[in-house]
């Protein structure tokens, strides 16, 4: 593997000191400073060649100015001091014009943070150009050998955040992180996939190119099935991004204001509280949110400052908390969550295969693509498959169907799952593949 040298990326330690010399410079009631500063890297590959290979680094500061319930933020993405002082200024001349916040808090108070350090790995922070290239021409390789059209991105990133505030408030995390995605395409067959670590070494980029190729192979000549309501199993990448809607809308704010599927409503059919502690989903749901696991290792604060510690956010199928930003938090008596990210749900020991193989009949679906919502207050999403859909026969994969369109309320996808298999990380969740009882299809479509 070539190394580079002479990293730029800025040190916690000089992250924090400019902070803190930041807010000493404020005039303002209360000033709140967050920095971020990163070293990314992109190779992308199209027609298995590589069409763009960059490297990019960013600061940026940002000043947000307190007057009273009066705010502003500005921004510089220079570090020398000069333009710093002139962004704070100019964050206090915007703030003594801002009109004031109905839902204003005060800063932040320090905080508590767990007592770890999140994964910053030296060899994905040091990936030359040139090793990136070498991997990329290793999957090239494998695709032009097989006969299949390969397209993708290998990326690497290096960051370091801090926050402080005039209440004392400081906070710094840093962190590395490594994604490759790749998509096979061969007539009118097709498959994608991808895998994110926090570090390079972590990525199983060739057995996973090696396994698209044959997924798109297997997808070619589809044949079509009639629309209508089927048992499912979805892969972890096509499971990963229907979780992430339901675990989005367990807001607090807008369950307790009846606009969500956890609202609770009266006879009347008006709002009357939310649906924390009822059995909504299968048992078999449990998730957390859990920073801290083995193959995430995250930062442990928000943005805003909150802890991002581990919190149980369904057990047993039972919602356990609500998100809750400190404004609706203190409105309601209750403590300010953040948001419920990252997204780990417990899996099991069983493999996609071991489900496929104790499945009777089923649609077997690779990727959700293009989800939107039909009805934000029930949580129904439509959406199409993508990239290799199959039809499981009698506990093995029997040939591959034409794509489908669902519309589908994805509280009653959760209700119904009944069986898990292994996780994987992908992007900044951890999920299994699941089995679902009935799933609702709607049309086919032509997309590949």
């Amino acid at each position: 593997m070539t190394i580079a040298t002479d990293p730029t990326l800025l040190s916690q330690d000089e992250a924090l000191s400019l902070v803190k010399s930041t807010i000493k410079q404020s005039q303002a009631e209360g000033v709140f400073v967050s920095l971020n500063a990163s070293e990314s890297a992109l190779s992308r590959f199209s027609e298995n060649q590589i069409s763009q290979n960059i490297s990019r680094n960013r600061f940026t500061l940002t000043i947000t100015s307190y007057f009273g319930k009066r705010s502003a933020s500005a921004s510089t993405t220079e570090i020398n001091s000069y333009a710093i002082t002139e962004t704070i200024r100019r964050s206090e001349e915007l703030a003594r014009i801002a009109p004031e916040d109905p839902e204003w808090v005060p800063l932040l108070e320090p905080q508590e943070y767990d007592p770890r350090l999140p994964a910053f790995d030296e060899n994905t922070v040091n990936l030359s150009p040139l090793a990136r290239g070498e991997i990329v021409q290793r999957v090239t390789k494998l695709a032009e050998q097989a006969g299949v059209e390969g397209s993708g991105t290998l990326s690497t990133k290096a960051f370091v955040d801090v926050i402080g505030n005039s209440r004392g408030l400081r906070a710094c995390d840093r962190g590395t992180e490594a994604d490759f995605s790749f998509t096979a395409r061969i007539e009118d067959g097709s498959s994608w996939g991808q895998r994110t670590g926090f570090a390079i070494a972590s990525l199983p980029i060739e057995s996973m190119t090696e396994e698209l190729i044959e997924r798109a192979f297997s997808s070619r000549h589809p044949r079509e099935v009639s629309p209508g309501v089927y048992p499912v199993i979805f892969n972890p990448a096509a499971f990963a991004d229907l979780l992430g809607w339901t675990i989005w809308n367990l807001d607090g704010r807008a369950a307790d204001e009846g606009r969500s599927f956890m609202s609770r409503t009266d006879e009347a059919g008006t709002s009357a509280g939310n649906r924390v502690g009822e059995q909504i989903f299968s048992p078999l749901v449990q998730v957390q949110r859990n920073p801290a696991h083995p193959l995430l290792q995250l930062g442990t604060c928000f943005g805003d400052g909150l802890s991002n510690r581990y919190t149980e956010v369904i057990k047993d199928g039972i919602p356990q908390t609500l998100s809750y930003s400190r404004y609706w938090a203190e409105q309601q008596g209750k403590e300010p969550t953040g948001n419920l990210f990252p997204i780990v749900m417990t899996g099991s020991d069983r493999s996609l295969a071991d489900l496929i193989a104790q499945t009777e009949r089923a649609i077997l679906v690779s990727r959700a693509w293009y989800v939107r919502y039909i009805n934000p207050r029930t949580l129904e999403v439509t959406g199409m498959t993508r990239d290799g859909t199959f039809w499981i026969e009698d506990g093995k994969i029997a040939y591959p169907i034409k794509n489908l369109r669902f519309n589908q309320s994805l509280p009653d996808m959760l209700r119904d799952v009944d069986a898990l298999s292994r996780v994987e990380r992908l992007g900044n969740s951890i999920v299994p593949g699941v089995r679902v009882k009935a799933f609702n299809f709607s049309s086919v479509t032509d997309s590949i």
